[in-house]
């Protein structure tokens, strides 16, 4: 879906424009406004199962043995998410890039998710991917989830769990557990705009997976 929104808004005209909605879902949008954030925690092995080895992914590459990494942090509105909020992007700096490459698995993933979600935060590529950091710096990965466990299967809801018991202050309406086609695909929390807690986000909440389990593919 948010692939959909995203050609959809790039056939507006160049420039910041008043705030469009696709069905309550992705907007043009300005710098800055917007209510919360969504940092989104990937579940490696499953993107690297779907797409990322057959890209010869840097994430992906033998031996990283990742699990949970950073697919990005996400303006959000209470209904809906702004995306692509400048015609004119700024590109990182290199020590920006130093800064993303603590928390990404890829400079691409950066690179691309500063276009898309960073021109929406209000921040430079330098501040944004500093409160990336922060917000990932802020989660506790449960122990039962981190990379180099083995395969297992779960219900969605035991994950939510396990993340709610090892993260003080964090509540199931306050994240969701994303799954595809029965494997666990990201985690996505929801942090106040300031970043310093979680916050209620119903909208994203009803987002989690409906499956019975997933499976999480073991990390290599």
């Amino acid at each position: 879906m948010r692939g959909l929104v995203a050609c959809l808004a790039g056939l507006l005209l160049a420039g910041p424009a008043a705030a469009q909605d696709y069905g309550g879902f992705a907007r043009r949008g300005a710098p800055g406004e917007f209510d919360f954030y969504v940092l989104a925690l990937s579940w490696s092995p499953t993107y690297c199962a779907d797409r990322g080895d057959q890209r010869d992914d840097v994430q992906c590459a033998p031996g990283r043995n990742l699990g949970f990494v950073v697919h990005g942090l996400w303006p959000q509105y209470a209904r809906g998410y702004p995306e692509n909020c400048s015609a004119v992007v700024r590109p990182p700096t290199r020590q920006a890039m130093e800064v993303a490459g603590q928390v990404y698995p890829s400079e691409g993933l950066a690179r691309y998710e500063w276009r898309k979600h960073g021109t929406c935060s209000g921040l430079d590529p330098a501040a944004y991917f500093a409160a990336a950091r922060a917000a990932r710096l802020a989660v506790t990965i449960p122990d039962a989830l981190r990379g180099g466990s083995p395969p297992q299967s779960l219900a969605p809801i035991e994950i939510a769990r396990l993340f709610v018991a090892a993260n003080s202050g964090l509540r199931p309406d306050m994240m969701a557990v994303a799954c595809n086609r029965g494997r666990l695909q990201e985690v996505r929390l929801c942090f106040g705009k300031d970043l310093r807690g979680f916050t209620p986000c119903p909208e994203v909440a009803r987002g989690n997976c409906r499956a019975p389990e997933v499976t999480l593919d073991a990390a290599h």
